[in-house]
């Protein structure tokens, strides 16, 4: 059964790479379109600097304007914080004492 089911999946992966792969053709067909211009390409550098580096970029500003919202907010753990001990209200009221 299990030998069934892998084989069911892989015959769908592969007709799906497939129908991809047919689809695709046109995206790199070698005559041009009428009224087709395209303009100069981009250099390597460029295309690092725009598939690359900018989104790793965008990314890292990104998480850093989460992470300084994130901590300007007080962390309350609503666990630990309605529990005293002993020892820590003794501390508190000798605290309390001296001031």
């Amino acid at each position: 059964m299990d030998k069934k089911n892998a084989l069911r999946a892989g015959a769908l992966a592969a007709g799906t790479t497939l129908m991809m792969l047919l689809m695709s053709s046109p995206a790199s067909a070698l005559t041009r379109d009428d009224g087709d211009d395209p303009g100069p390409g981009l250099s390597v550098i460029e295309t690092l600097g725009l598939f690359v580096v900018a989104p790793i970029v965008l990314y890292l500003v990104i998480a850093g304007l989460v992470m300084v919202g994130d901590k300007s907010h007080k962390r309350k753990d609503p666990t630990s914080s309605n529990i005293t001990t002993k020892a820590d209200s003794e501390a508190d009221t000798k605290a309390d004492a001296k001031a």
